[in-house]
C-alpha cells in the first residue's frame, strides 16, 4: 500500500468555550494516499472544517497524532508549521483570504517570494492565466468579483505546485454557475500537478466527484463510501 500523504490516528480537538471544553473532533482515524481525492461532507457543527485545519497544521490536535508527507505536525513550531504549508500545501477558503491592497499578481505570487523564488511573478502570471485571469493581474479584490477572486485564492494555493491541496467549502459563496466553474478548475489544477485533495463541502455535486466521501457527525466519522470514478 502505498505511504498516506496525510494521516490521522485517534486525532482530537477540544477548545475552550464559553461553557467550558467543547470537543469538537473525537478521535478521528484515517489515511489519505497520494493522488486521492477526498470529500469531507455532513451537517454544519459536525467538525468537517476542523478537520481540514488539522491536516493543514492551522489547528493543533489535542490527542492523537496528525501527520503530513509522513512528518508529525503536533512536533512542529509555528515557524515549522508555516514552512511545511508554504512548501507542501495549497488551502483555499469559502471566504478567499485575499490581501486586499495587492494585486491579483501580487496575491498570487506571494507564496513564491516567501520562498525566495526568483521567478515569482513570471510563474504567478502563468498560474493566473491557467484560471483565466491573466487579463485582470493588475487588479485589486475589491475590483474583482467573488468568482474572479476564488479564482485568484485557486491560483495563489496551487502556484507553488504543492503535495497537498486543502479547500474549505470553496464555492460556498458563489452562484451555480461560479460554483461549477471553480469546481472545474480545482480538479483540473488537481490533475495537472497531481496534487492530493482534500476538500469541505455541503454541495453535493462536488462530493460525488470525489474518489471517497466521508461523512462527519458529531466530530466523528460516521460513515465512508468510495465513489465510481467518473467517465
Amino acid at each position: 500500500m502505498n505511504n498516506p500523504v496525510l494521516s490521522l490516528k485517534d486525532a482530537r480537538l477540544s477548545l475552550n468555550g464559553n461553557a467550558g471544553m467543547v470537543d469538537i473532533l473525537r478521535g478521528i482515524t484515517l489515511d489519505v494516499i497520494k493522488g486521492e481525492t477526498v470529500g469531507l461532507v455532513g451537517p454544519s457543527g459536525s467538525g468537517k472544517s476542523s478537520l481540514l485545519m488539522l491536516m493543514g497544521g492551522l489547528e493543533r490536535a489535542t490527542g492523537g497524532t496528525v501527520k503530513a508527507l509522513g512528518r508529525d505536525l503536533g512536533a512542529m513550531d509555528e515557524d515549522a508549521l508555516a514552512r511545511m504549508r508554504r512548501d507542501h500545501m495549497g488551502v483555499v477558503f469559502q471566504s478567499f483570504h485575499l490581501i486586499p491592497t495587492m494585486t491579483a499578481l501580487e496575491n498570487t505570487a506571494t507564496p513564491l517570494e516567501l520562498g525566495g523564488v526568483e521567478n515569482a511573478f513570471e510563474r504567478a502570471l502563468q498560474e493566473l492565466e491557467t484560471v483565466g485571469l491573466g487579463h485582470r493581474a493588475d487588479h485589486y479584490p475589491g475590483q474583482l468579483s467573488g468568482g474572479e477572486q476564488q479564482r485568484v485564492a485557486l491560483a495563489r494555493a496551487s502556484v507553488t505546485r504543492p503535495d497537498i491541496l486543502l479547500a474549505d467549502e470553496p464555492t460556498g459563496n458563489l452562484d451555480e454557475e461560479n460554483g461549477k466553474a471553480i469546481m472545474d478548475l480545482l480538479f483540473g489544477l488537481r490533475d495537472r500537478h497531481g496534487a492530493t485533495l482534500v476538500l469541505v463541502t455541503h454541495a453535493p455535486d462536488l462530493a460525488a466527484r470525489c474518489d471517497r466521501v466521508i461523512q462527519l457527525r458529531d466530530g466523528q466519522v460516521a460513515d465512508e463510501a468510495a465513489q465510481e470514478a467518473a467517465e
